[in-house]
């Protein structure tokens, strides 16, 4: 592996990842009747197409891979700077052609753009309609339109309308909704507030309706603008009890909605409803193994959610993405359509399963997105002690047959500790460390082995570096696939204090022998972190407590004393 290593070491250039394919929009549905105006977007029908296979063939199992070189520096410094990449030509990874330009996320012809929440940004006419808007609300609420009486507090998801500016963004909601429409718009947040009132939302936030749902909707982490993100796993309801539970009759399908509803209303009472605050949701529907339109009750259940959705919780979605996308929902989506408004559709991204993580990259952080999904979010545990989704991540793409090394640079004494991961893997991966001077030994971190898809999602490890050098982590893509790799780091301070350098540089096998024992992770796991201190701490030195006195023995005369006055047995 150390001989591997500095023949991979040559300064040849390197190619970056080609541009990724982007993911499939959502098909126009048809209309009842023809839009006489032009609609806002179109979502187009096919779904992504699995990336073919290189037109060259692969090269010879005996032949060498080509490898490819990212240079990072690991420091103390934020790791914003740490982790960027060289991109001078000739520096790292070589520029790609002219053909291949970064691009923004994917979008839909003429694809929703979230608009500003500021009154300030508004567009004049639309400026214009605000007020006339606002003066309905107000005479709404004064005439008891809103309310049950003049005299109530008229509130939605906690902010009482018309009382401060949180007021002016709640109504732009349902403004935007209805095409700055200010009668239509006056009667969705009449009706929405009286399906409130009818529905019990504010009671409904204060029951218990139990956690057997968590893992069918959940949040976690954040996208790229700093919307939360809220998962849909659907292949939950394959579980046929948990699907019985939820859907068995009416009145368990009822008691799914109020979840649901409950679920969203406590998501939104989160969101920051100050002008230029983030007050929308980006959603991630995953419909891997989802039990798909044949399931009458869950078909209805989803038929009443989006009915209510759409007409009581307006623009509220930043963005839709629907992942593992089967053949069979584009038929479904089909019959959905006619329900949903062309604004809404303008929100919909649709990815097949082998698109998933790229699809998602664009959008989140891999850092920030869960590990079952292709990211590095993992939750709290002795796999995972040290990186965070506040430590940033870097992707890069793995070119088919294709060696890749990731070298950090170390410039100082540290602890350096680092995840990283293929998605699908069916890669070679290996770790060691190259110290900078010619005369040290490359320590084999990880020996090289062959990661399958079944193998743990994300490996961590750390090393402790006490000389100046490089880890590398080498990946080996052996097949005629293209491969996301995605790892983060960081810088720790070393820890406990054992031995001293002026002991242990006397003997420098004993010394490479010990650094390589404390480094292995089974060594870690009792003994912890361990630093090489510069001297011996000084000791203070203690008086040795005095000696316990020990008990005299009695004289016989007293012992005769006390057993004529103890009492006598029988």
């Amino acid at each position: 592996m150390a001989d591997e290593a500095h023949q991979t070491h040559s300064p040849e250039a390197t190619q970056p990842p080609p541009t990724t394919a982007e993911e499939t929009e959502a098909p126009p549905a048809q209309q009842p009747k023809p839009i006489s105006e032009p609609p806002l977007a179109w979502l187009s029908l096919e779904l992504q197409k699995e990336s073919l296979p290189p037109t060259e063939p692969p090269p010879a199992a005996a032949a060498p891979l080509e490898t490819e070189h990212v240079t990072v520096t690991a420091a103390s410094q934020p790791l914003a700077a740490a982790l960027s990449v060289p991109q001078e030509p000739g520096e790292g990874i070589e520029q790609e052609k002219p053909k291949a330009e970064t691009k923004p996320p994917p979008q839909s012809l003429g694809s929703f753009k979230e608009e500003s929440n500021r009154v300030s940004d508004l567009p004049q006419f639309e400026l214009k309609s605000l007020p006339e808007f606002k003066i309905l609300v107000e005479e709404g609420i004064n005439s008891a339109q809103l309310g049950e009486n003049p005299s109530e507090e008229v509130s939605i998801w906690g902010v009482p309308l018309m009382k401060d500016d949180r007021s002016d963004v709640v109504l732009l909601k349902f403004f935007r909704a209805r095409d700055f429409k200010v009668k239509e718009s006056f009667a969705m947040l009449k009706n929405t507030l009286k399906w409130r009132r009818d529905f019990g939302v504010d009671e409904l936030l204060k029951e218990d309706l139990g956690d057997d749902l968590e893992k069918v909707v959940f949040m976690h982490g954040h996208d790229k603008e700093g919307h939360p993100v809220c998962y849909n796993v659907y292949g939950e309801f394959q579980n046929k009890d948990l699907y019985a539970k939820t859907f068995g009759d009416d009145e368990k399908s009822h008691k799914f909605l109020r979840w649901r509803i409950q679920f969203l209303e406590r998501s939104i009472r989160k969101l920051d409803f100050n002008q230029g605050g983030v007050n929308t949701i980006f959603q991630v529907s995953d419909l891997k193994n989802s039990p798909g339109p044949a399931k009458r009750e869950l078909r209805i259940a989803t038929r009443q959610a989006l009915l209510i959705l759409q007409d009581n919780y307006p623009e509220f979605v930043a963005k839709q993405v629907f992942i593992n996308v089967p053949w069979w929902y584009l038929t479904f989506y089909t019959m959905m359509s006619p329900f949903l408004t062309q604004r809404t559709k303008s929100k919909f991204v649709f990815a097949s399963p082998s698109k998933t993580a790229e699809t998602l990259f664009k959008y989140i952080t891999p850092e920030q997105v869960p590990s079952q999904y292709g990211g590095l979010s993992v939750d709290f545990c002795e796999c995972n002690p040290d990186c965070s989704v506040d430590d940033p991540a870097t992707e890069n793409s793995i070119k088919p047959a294709t060696k890749q090394i990731v070298e950090i640079i170390v410039n100082e004494k540290c602890t350096l500790v680092w995840e990283l991961r293929v998605v699908g893997w069916e890669v070679s991966y290996g770790a060691e460390y190259v110290p900078n001077n010619e005369r040290g030994y490359t320590v084999i971190i990880q020996k090289t082995r062959r990661m399958l898809p079944t193998d743990e999602p994300v490996v961590s490890d750390r090393f402790n570096v006490t000389e100046l050098g490089k880890i590398l982590l080498t990946n080996d893509n052996p097949t005629t696939k293209k491969k996301k790799l995605v790892y983060q780091f960081k810088v720790t301070p070393c820890a406990e204090v054992i031995l001293t350098k002026s002991f242990t540089s006397e003997f420098p096998h004993v010394e490479r022998y010990f650094w390589t024992l404390i480094n292995q992770p089974n060594f870690k796991k009792v003994w912890g972190d361990i630093q090489q201190a510069e001297s011996v701490p000084p000791v203070t030195s203690k008086k040795p407590a005095p000696p316990k006195e020990t008990a005299k023995p009695k004289p016989k005369e007293e012992l005769k004393k006390e057993a004529a006055i103890s009492p006598k047995k029988r």
